[in-house]
């Protein structure tokens, strides 16, 4: 998700080795604090008020990508933070008829990590093969190039004048060293208004609890660890990285001597057009293992020049790893280990969260539809990708909106010609005259219903959608659901409640739909908080569906929040659901993230139409059926969890043009990465070893 939307944050990694844990127990009748920041005033509470006990109470939120949390205690403590628990979807599901034991389907959507930045160096404990930057010899064990490290490298280019997303080998100039990493963004101190917070709110007890209680309590002092301790926040190189001035051309360890794991670290750019461009697709790249020709060899070159050279869009970050063999990322090495991961799943789009989200609930694009007194998007929120006179790559206007359907637009001609140079065929599916949504546009609903008419009229929010979405497929049947966002009783609240910035609006499919968003009724059957989600688990009352998006401050958002932050919220997740084997037994987690973020990553890319497919993104599938420390190679992205839904429960494709009519995939005999039958995409059966025998159990849709 990009940085840069309003009601949603980004995060990152966290310093965990740096803080002792304290949280101090106050029994005396009253406390006085004196804080630093405008915002936090010498303040004197009744201790009752800021109690322990408020530690085992689980509010909610969700991702965040906002520039200011504006938190005080006082806000804290009192105004708005009483969330409280919303009604369950009625009726459980353990009577429908599924194709498979499983009755509980849950969705966890992470921010922002491709496959290779997280899972760079795993070793698969089964044993299995596995396609990542070790694997393939680009680096070693200790994160240190490997024998094929040039595979990997990166490109710079000049002269083009219009917007291109390939280019002659001959106009392609290899970088020396990589452009430095930027701080780009990441929180440099402590601060009350956003995280990583002051030290002396592990002295206030509940009160981490009451910003963040998707945490357990053990982990709240990842909320206070990880700031940079730079001078500035953005426009300088990152010197935690070691060697980060003369860094080798290729993808490096983030991690090192002085950037532990727990480390807020810097934001790069993942937009559209951008990330077609990082691509450098092009069928005269083609090879017998990459039939579509995408390089992915110009990441740093994109992020120094399309906003200008002077602009902090990430530099060289991009090729930036974690190594789960130096311990990074243990939680999600754990459960590779365990059960099954996906190493050919896909970001379903180009660019930032908003599309991938929307996506995931309608497996399409959503377009502008004609609202009161406008027509189409406004002048200024239509993109217009080609380089400005006299610039080197530096785009003429970076808007959300584009009429793919008019070859003319700008950016449009480049993709359209790729895709039909494909050797599958493939189309750019813009309807004539539609203005589709490409970057991060928030929804035309805001978080209590109410349309947005002051953001639709400014071109900062879509109007409301009739796309039909998996929600409305799933209420025709009478199968329940649920979207638990971080955050959202906040956001319900309105501006005035400090938290409600910690809400994504725009991570919300639901949100852009008439039929859901628009009814209150509707709304308030299937939008909830993630504090509902648990409540849900503990109360016997999950819903068939859940679809479980973390605030913005546990996203694992580069420069927002942590990966580890992340790992702690669905460390409370998976903890939740111990405790409740019998709803184990029948339950499916999926744990993904919504793009790469921006992140370099090597794997096999399969084009669908003008918006993506993108990079790989990792899935882990957490099941008793799933259980083994397996690798599944065939090609899915986020439409598949639709196919699974709809092949599960039973139900037909979204609309005869969505992305879950495709078939799944037959692996070729030399690379099981790359369909047989392009274009395809699975729908996550094979995930699974039911042990059935039954047809409902093969293949289908070939």
């Amino acid at each position: 998700m990009s940085a840069v939307p309003s009601n949603c944050a980004a995060r990152q990694p966290l310093n965990l080795a740096a803080l002792s844990r304290r949280i101090a127990a106050l029994a005396s009748a009253s406390i006085s604090l004196t804080l630093d920041g405008p915002l936090l005033p010498s303040i004197k509470m009744p201790a009752h008020i800021i109690g322990a006990s408020s530690y085992n109470q689980r509010l909610g939120e969700e991702p965040m990508r906002v520039k200011i949390l504006g938190l005080s205690i006082l806000a804290v403590l009192g105004v708005g933070l009483a969330a409280s628990a919303s009604a369950e979807p009625n009726g459980g599901p353990d009577g429908l008829e599924t194709a498979t034991p499983i009755k509980h389907l849950v969705i966890v959507i992470g921010e922002n990590r491709s496959f290779d930045h997280i899972y760079a160096t795993y070793v698969p404990k089964s044993g299995h093969p596995i396609l990542n930057l070790l694997s393939e010899g680009i680096v070693r064990s200790d994160g240190s190039p490997g024998p094929h490290f040039r595979a990997a490298k990166q490109f710079t280019t000049s002269g083009q004048t219009s917007y291109f997303i390939s280019t002659l080998e001959k106009n392609k100039t290899a970088y020396t060293t990589l452009p430095p990493p930027t701080l780009g963004g990441a929180p440099n101190m402590q601060s009350a208004p956003l995280p990583p917070f002051p030290t002396v709110f592990l002295l206030i007890p509940g009160l981490l609890a009451k910003i963040e209680p998707s945490l357990e309590p053990a982990d709240l002092f990842l909320l206070t660890t990880g700031a940079t301790g730079a001078a500035v926040r953005s426009g300088a190189p990152d010197t935690r990285i070691a060697n980060y001035a003369a860094l080798p051309n290729g993808p490096f360890q983030l991690t090192g001597p002085s950037l532990p794991y727990d480390a807020y670290t810097g934001d790069t750019v993942h937009e559209f057009y951008q990330m077609w461009q990082q691509s450098d697709c092009s069928i005269h790249h083609a090879t017998e293992d990459n039939p579509t020709g995408c390089l992915n060899d110009f990441y740093p070159f994109v992020a120094t020049t399309f906003a200008g050279p002077t602009a902090d869009r990430g530099g060289g970050t991009s090729m930036a790893f974690f190594n789960m063999q130096h311990g990074d990322a243990p939680l999600l090495k754990e459960l590779a280990d365990s059960y099954t991961i996906g190493d050919n799943y896909h970001q379903p789009a180009q660019g930032g969260s908003g599309i991938q989200h929307v996506f995931l609930g309608t497996g399409d694009a959503i377009y502008w539809t004609p609202f009161d007194s406008v027509p189409t998007p406004p002048t200024s929120a239509i993109a217009n990708p080609n380089a400005q006179s006299g610039s080197n790559n530096k785009y003429t206007a970076n808007g959300n909106f584009t009429n793919c359907s008019d070859l003319a637009a700008p950016g449009v001609l480049p993709i359209a010609r790729y895709l039909d140079s494909l050797p599958y065929e493939v189309g750019i599916k813009c309807e004539v005259g539609q203005y589709y949504m490409l970057n991060n546009t928030n929804p035309g609903f805001l978080p209590n219903g109410t349309v947005d008419l002051k953001g639709i009229a400014a071109g900062t929010s879509i109007p409301p959608s009739n796309v039909r979405t998996i929600g409305d497929a799933l209420n025709e049947k009478g199968i329940s659901w649920a979207y638990y966002g971080g955050a959202y009783n906040h956001a319900v609240n309105g501006p005035t409640d400090p938290l409600s910035l910690a809400y994504c609006d725009l991570c919300n499919f639901a949100s852009y739909a008439s039929s859901i968003m628009g009814d209150q009724t509707q709304r308030a059957a299937h939008i909830k908080d993630a504090t509902d989600f648990f409540a849900a688990v503990n109360s016997g009352t999950l819903p068939a569906v859940s679809f479980v998006k973390p605030d913005g401050l546990v996203d694992g958002h580069p420069q927002t929040s942590k990966l580890d932050l992340f790992e702690a919220m669905l460390r409370n997740i998976l903890d939740t659901l111990t405790l409740k084997p019998e709803l184990m037994e029948t339950t499916a987690l999926f744990i993904t993230f919504d793009e790469g973020g921006g992140y370099y990553d090597s794997g096999f890319t399969q084009p669908l139409d003008f918006f993506g497919d993108g990079p790989r993104v990792p899935l882990v599938v957490v099941s008793p059926y799933s259980r083994g420390g397996h690798v599944v190679h065939s090609y899915n992205d986020h439409v598949s969890i639709l196919k699974f839904i709809e092949r599960n429960w039973h139900l037909d494709p979204l609309t005869a043009r969505s992305r879950d009519n495709l078939p799944n995939p037959r692996a070729h005999q030399d690379n099981p990465y790359v369909p047989a039958n392009a274009p395809a995409i699975g729908d996550l059966f094979d995930m699974f070893d039911f042990d059935q025998g039954d047809d409902d159990s093969k293949e289908h849709h070939d």
